[in-house]
């Protein structure tokens, strides 16, 4: 095993231990797990970019970490926990099957994109146009402007 697989499954293993600590239903929660969404998506743009290199193990850490945590985040909006917290709009508890279903999408995205690895800068961007889309549409949605 090479040094870059081996750092990119500690780091896997780093996330996934973090999103199963983060997932208590509350607003530290709630952003813990959104960073970890916008760090990954932020790896892929780097590469999509140019401004990083095309590094496979670092596309696949960052496609399953969308994947993962998008499938959890939705059950950090339990009912009675819609105060305290000024990003999240009231419409999340109206509608939670529609926001449950726009964070399936993204996961399910996410997952076809690992299936099918981007295999450089130019399909990285193809797929952070998809994911991307998803994020834009649900926070157009759901996410209140400070």
């Amino acid at each position: 095993m090479n040094w870059k697989a081996a750092a990119a499954a500690v780091a896997m293993a780093a996330m996934a231990f973090g999103s199963v600590t983060a997932a208590d239903g509350t607003h530290d929660s709630r952003v813990a797990l959104m960073k970890q969404i916008g760090g990954s998506a932020g790896a892929l743009a780097a590469i999509a970019k140019g401004t990083k290199p095309y590094d496979a193990e670092a596309v696949k850490a960052a496609l399953t970490t969308i994947a993962a945590t998008s499938k959890v985040f939705p059950d950090q909006f339990k009912p009675g926990t819609e105060t305290g917290d000024e990003g999240a709009s009231p419409k999340i508890w109206e509608n939670m099957d529609d926001f449950k279903a726009r964070a399936g999408k993204l996961s399910t995205d996410a997952e076809t994109a690992l299936a099918q690895l981007p295999g450089d800068p130019a399909a990285v961007g193809a797929t952070m146009n998809t994911l991307g889309a998803n994020c834009a549409g649900c926070h157009k949605a759901y996410r209140l402007s400070k």
